[in-house]
């Protein structure tokens, strides 16, 4: 294992891997295989890190306590990237944020920590593949990473499920036995008496009984209340949930057994990490918070007029759901190929989730790089969707605001901004992208300047812009970005080149981040105070970020928003579930559209998580598979038990 010992402050002392580069960039999954990751018992060691657990040889589950870093002289630079409007393909926002951390951390030699999501296993045997970064800005084991790694999300995976099934059991039961017969079995004789459990007692207090009194006191309407939660199976939202595409499952009928007596219903299920639990975890900062987080978790209305909010808590099964968790809770440390630390934790949609990695990953990062480290956290999406939600969900939550937002641009996404053809998954690149256009560039140049005036103006944050190098761009586009950039705003815009050269392509970026970072006079700010009403902050996102005029709601919005102020949810923060491929709700609209109407034609809430999310069109949770997946390219030698085929 060739390497290079860098002694860096904070008591760090790295052992940096050195890249076997070759022309013309490999596979990644070939790249990686040309590279040893060391063992993670060394790179905890380097860092100072003593509280983990070991997941084989080369990954670790970080086991120490969330670290208070609310005062910014306790902490390192925390540093966000983000994107502009991609197109289908992205446009390496992954690769960026692995290439960064390897050339702050192997080449300059200063203490840095990258924090990214779990990827999830349904593009990984889709068509998008996984996400550990491409060419030599990538994270080893890449095999493990794209695929188990520690089992967070089958955790999440089976959390879901239990409570999925508990809904169920419920409605069930209630529909099938008295008042009598449900308490009888809720609370049943031990040790010649009945007692209430702690988590029962809650139930009581919920409902304003005595959780002290003893089950033989309670009048019959009490008894009745405490057992039954009158859940109206129309209006369950909670669905069950797997890590793999299967259109199949978008519609489906439950209860069809023989011994379910007529219990049926339509189900449908959605990919693993859309579950709410994915959100709690990434927001939750401990063990603690998660398990009152999973408590208030809405799942069902009830049949009550007016209809109440029926939660995990309500249905007993809080408590079991965070013992599922209970080790997904803590983040994974892993490395980059050049040798530098990573945690991967959580993976939540950018749509109907905030769509950026664990709270408590970037407070253990901050912590371990120390007072002159960098931690570099990603965000899905573009900036409208990924960095707003950031800001305005995560931040909120955590307290803690970014010193500098890396912003990744490429020519090809801007091309389509400004009329180019249609970029399809799967499909060959249409040829307006493989040759130089800078008319077509120009125009598209619009997109990027949005979202800069959003980052600088309405966050007041300092930017600098990351322009991912194509091997089909020329030097006059690349130029022509760079100056475009620094006119509107930018603090700095650098060529990446870090797929083909790892940490070394992304020198100049990474100098610009820290000179931002050191010289940053701007504090940032949320673009709304939480005590506007949902409408109020869904019109602030609509038509500052995304340019609309205004914003129309269907009567079902209304009627929930209405509800859910009712609740008492209306102090939360908004998340809007929109597509990502345009700074409007319509994906066809490139550019900077302005002057248009912004639907919401449903809205639903994430009590648990911790914000409201209004629908600005039908949200796909449960991705199909293509015609000509990727697991078709996915094998493995049986001798060696070699990974082929994974990208």
């Amino acid at each position: 294992m060739q390497s290079n010992s860098n002694l860096l402050k904070n008591g760090w002392k790295l052992e940096c891997l050195k890249l076997n580069k070759v022309k013309p960039v490999p596979s990644d999954i070939e790249i990686v295989r040309a590279h040893k990751c060391k063992p993670i018992a060394q790179l905890a060691n380097e860092i100072n890190l003593d509280k983990y657990d070991l997941y084989g040889q080369y990954k670790a589950k970080v086991t120490m306590q969330t670290p208070d870093v609310s005062d910014p002289s306790s902490r390192g630079k925390y540093v966000v990237v983000t994107g502009i409007t991609p197109t289908p393909l992205g446009e390496g926002k992954s690769t960026t944020t692995i290439g960064l951390a390897q050339s702050i951390g192997a080449i300059i030699g200063k203490n840095c920590f990258a924090c990214i999501r779990q990827p999830s296993q349904g593009p990984t045997f889709g068509i998008k593949g996984g996400a550990a970064g491409g060419g030599y800005s990538q994270v080893m084991p890449m095999e493990d990473f794209n695929l188990h790694l520690t089992g967070d999300i089958h955790a999440i995976t089976a959390a879901n499920n239990l409570i999925a099934a508990a809904i169920d059991a419920r409605a069930f039961h209630e529909t099938t036995q008295s008042d009598q017969a449900l308490f009888n079995r809720l609370v049943p004789f031990k040790h010649g008496k009945r007692e209430f459990n702690k988590i029962q007692k809650k139930r009581l207090e919920k409902l304003g009984i005595n959780p002290n009194a003893k089950p033989g006191d309670l009048l019959p309407e009490q008894v009745r209340d405490f057992s039954r939660l009158n859940i109206d199976t129309k209006a369950i939202i909670w669905h069950r949930v797997m890590d793999i595409n299967d259109r199949f499952l978008r519609k489906i009928t439950i209860g069809q057994g023989s011994n379910e007596k007529g219990f049926s219903r339509e189900e449908q299920f959605d990919i693993s990490v859309a579950s709410e639990l994915m959100a709690v975890l990434a927001l939750a900062n401990d063990l603690r918070d998660v398990r009152e987080r999973v408590g208030r978790i809405v799942v069902a209305q009830s049949r009550h007029d007016p209809p109440r909010a029926i939660t995990c808590e309500d249905l007993g099964v809080a408590g079991a759901v965070t013992v599922l968790l209970k080790d997904a809770v803590k983040p994974t440390l892993i490395q980059t190929l050049e040798g530098t630390p990573v945690l991967v934790h959580c993976g939540p949609f950018a749509n109907i989730a905030h769509g950026n990695s664990s709270i408590i990953a970037d407070k253990i990062a901050l912590k371990l790089v120390g007072t002159d480290g960098y931690v570099l956290t990603e965000c899905g999406f573009g900036a409208d969707v990924g960095l707003e939600k950031f800001i305005n969900i995560k931040c909120r939550t955590s307290g803690i605001l970014p010193d500098c937002v890396v912003i990744v641009a490429s020519v090809r996404a801007l091309k389509m901004h400004g009329g180019g053809p249609t970029v399809t998954p799967g499909a060959p690149i249409p040829k307006a992208y493989q040759e130089e256009n800078l008319e077509l560039l120009k125009n598209g140049l619009c997109n990027l300047k949005a979202h800069l005036h959003n980052i600088t103006q309405h966050f007041q944050l300092p930017v600098v812009v990351a322009i991912n190098r194509f091997t089909s761009d020329t030097e006059a586009e690349l130029q022509l970005v760079r100056k475009e950039a620094l006119a509107a705003g930018a603090t700095d815009a650098c060529i990446a080149d870090n797929w083909a050269q790892g940490g070394e392509g992304a020198i100049d970026l990474a100098n610009a981040v820290i000179r931002t970072c050191e010289k940053n006079s701007m504090t940032g700010r949320y673009l709304y105070d939480e005590r506007l009403s949902i409408k109020q902050k869904i019109e602030r996102i609509a038509c500052t970020i995304y340019g609309a005029e205004s914003v129309e709601y269907s009567e079902v919005a209304d009627d929930k928003i209405k509800r859910f102020e009712a609740f008492g949810y209306s102090k939360l923060p908004v998340c809007i579930a929109k597509t990502h491929l345009s700074l409007s709700h319509d994906p066809n609209i490139k550019g900077a559209p302005s002057g248009f109407r912004f639907p919401i034609i449903d809205i639903r809430v994430a009590a648990g998580a911790g914000f409201v999310y209004p629908l600005a069109g039908t949200i796909q949770t449960m991705p199909g598979l293509p015609t000509r997946p990727a697991f078709y390219d996915i094998d493995i030698d049986p001798d060696t038990e070699e990974i082929e085929g994974l990208f």
